[in-house]
């Protein structure tokens, strides 16, 4: 009698790390000949469960080092509790829990969430991965998201034609610290828009179809240079983590040497502990060349491969590229090209990150920062911060959008010469810089206009540095003018409508006299004027301001009503000058003792 095993066949497809360019796991998908034992499996707990386990052998069967993706129906996990036979063949296939992610596939309704949550649970503590699959074409809700807390998210193709909706999955899954994948990418330009909407990791035809052999070669489209990720603190580690070779802390020096003359890839083997925490490093170069020696395979073979190793260098998941060169510069100078792991928030090893992925990631950055900068004040463009404004409202972050600008900067230049107005351009520019606090970018885009990207509370502070300075060219004194728009979460959509908002309130403080600031919130009719003649209007007693970022109280200064658009010219922005009012003609006088006579309009006097 036949069994559904003896037509079933299993094909292996590349998970790919979209920054690398590496494969990060291969995903496991039953292959039957006849039938649909997937969907005999959706009602049958049982059968999923031995669909998974003999995914896993076959797997073994293949010997691939990579992380396994491994497909379980939800309603498998809440039905049986957790699923001990997986566990058992994870561990007779010679692999770790935490080398296996668990793709939780929909459908999701009339599960049980409790007991679904609590199978979960139970799963992590062994410590297998866990991956939210079908996400966007499935009917997982939003809260039971957020409960099962997973580790990798899986977006289906469908929405890069919605880049809004990933870019809103990927903030979702920076705040629960997990990875966003898109699964199903076909062609070139579903891969660009997957890029530029945050996805970290993908899969799909693109990169390689299913295959009966795991796959050793990927191909990924290359980078273009609007996609290189935006400096600042650094990119995330997480974008350069690739699969580590993992072998339990027991592993003989023989075990090693096994993998690494099986596998030239492997760059270093971890040895790590029963629950996954690295406990010592084997680099490849080293560990080998200590086994060459003429008597060595025969001392060494048989000890353990702790003896060999070096203590690790980790770091966590949340770190960025620039703290790892950081672990790596403290270390000795023979261990520089030394694999660094990392580990999530218990230690556990999720991967490793190589020193020439980061390398060349930041020196790429670097150079598509320095054909931005400035060749004046080598300060970023206007791309630059328009680039972070998006990111920010992508984020739902609030945030300050300013501009700066010299007053009457074309007189200074015909008056004082373009080398004292290049100067002092420079001079503002440092001036920015130095008064910048972290997380405010300061931009110059072109002649003597500075863009300003902050939190409000870094603004005051700001404000003060630049338009309290005394500043001149050539001897001539010189004044400044800022115009600022708090935009609040929803109130932009993007960085073009957020200058929108801001052209009326430049205006505004241009019109004003001497060093000026205006302030206007997106959305919100009317500017405060937050400085005019160089006197801030607090210090003056004039008006009693609120902070900036909190709602004023009062009536606004200043004449521009800035629509709710924040797309047109500011209603009501011309100055209305009060009229000249009416005086009486004048009056000439009369010889002495007689009064004045009044001189009629348009009369001239025969004495003058």
């Amino acid at each position: 009698m036949h069994s559904w095993t003896d037509t079933l066949r299993f094909a292996f497809q590349p998970v790919v790390n979209l920054t690398t360019g590496a494969v990060a796991g291969l995903e496991i998908l039953a292959r039957p000949e006849g039938g649909d034992i997937l969907a005999e499996a959706r009602r049958g707990p049982e059968l999923d469960c031995r669909l998974a386990v003999s995914a896993i052998r076959a797997a073994a069967r293949k010997e691939t080092l990579l992380p396994l993706f491994v497909n379980v129906f939800a309603g498998t996990l809440a039905d049986l509790g957790g699923l001990a036979s997986l566990h058992d063949a994870v561990r007779e296939a010679g692999r770790l829990p935490w080398e296996v992610t668990l793709d939780i596939c929909p459908p999701y309704t009339h599960v049980p969430q409790q007991a679904l949550l609590e199978a979960v649970a139970a799963l992590r503590g062994q410590g297998f991965r866990i991956c939210a699959d079908g996400v966007g074409d499935g009917d997982v809700p939003l809260r039971l998201l957020s409960d099962l807390a997973p580790g990798l998210v899986k977006l289906d193709a469908s929405l890069l034609t919605r880049p809004a909706v990933v870019r809103s999955m990927r903030t979702l899954c920076d705040e629960m610290g997990a990875l966003l994948a898109v699964e199903g990418v076909e062609t070139e330009g579903q891969c660009a828009v997957a890029l530029a909407a945050g996805a970290q990791l993908a899969q799909g035809e693109l990169f390689a179809p299913p295959a009966r052999l795991p796959a050793a070669d990927v191909y990924v489209p290359p980078r273009s240079p609007a996609e290189a990720p935006a400096p600042g603190s650094g990119p995330s580690v997480r974008e350069f983590v690739r699969p580590a070779a993992l072998l339990p802390a027991t592993a003989s020096a023989g075990q090693v040497r096994a993998l690494l003359t099986g596998s030239p890839d492997v760059s270093g083997v971890l040895l790590v502990d029963t629950t996954g925490v690295p406990v010592r490093s084997v680099h490849r170069s080293r560990f080998l060349l200590s086994m060459s020696g003429r008597y060595a395979h025969a001392l060494y073979a048989d000890r353990p491969a702790v003896k060999l190793g070096d203590p690790p260098r980790t770091v966590g998941v949340d770190a960025t590229a620039w703290e790892v060169l950081d672990v790596v510069a403290v270390g000795e100078r023979d261990r520089t090209s030394d694999d660094v792991a990392v580990v999530d928030e218990y230690g556990r090893c999720v991967g490793v990150v190589r020193l020439a992925d980061l390398v060349r990631a930041l020196a790429e950055t670097r150079v598509e920062e320095a054909a931005g900068l400035n060749p004046l004040t080598r300060l970023p463009g206007s791309d630059a911060i328009t680039g972070e404004v998006d990111r920010r409202i992508a984020a739902g972050r609030v945030f300050a959008l300013s501009w700066l600008d010299v007053d009457h900067f074309k007189q200074v230049n015909d008056g004082a010469g373009f080398a004292a107005g290049d100067e002092l351009i420079r001079a503002v520019g440092r001036a920015l810089q130095q008064a910048a606090t972290e997380g405010t970018r300061v931009g110059h885009i072109g002649g003597d206009d500075f863009l300003v990207l902050a939190d409000p509370d870094a603004l005051d502070p700001l404000a003060a540095s630049v338009l309290d300075a005394p500043w001149s060219a050539g001897g001539r004194p010189v004044t400044l003018s800022l115009a600022t728009v708090l935009c609040a979460p929803g109130s932009v959509s993007d960085h073009r409508q957020a200058a929108a908002c801001l052209a009326p309130l430049k205006k505004a403080a241009k019109a004003l006299r001497g060093a000026s600031w205006v302030l206007g919130r997106a959305g919100v009719a009317g500017h405060e004027t937050r400085r005019r003649l160089g006197r801030s209007l607090l210090a003056s007693g004039r008006r009693r301001r609120s902070p900036v970022g909190q709602p004023s109280r009062g009536v606004s200064h200043g004449v521009a009503a800035l629509p709710r658009s924040c797309t047109g010219a500011a209603a009501g922005g011309r100055r209305h000058r009060p009229r000249p009012v009416a005086r009486p003609p004048p009056r000439r006088p009369g010889p002495r003792g007689t009064p004045a006579v009044e001189k009629p309009p348009g009369q001239v006097d025969p004495g003058h």
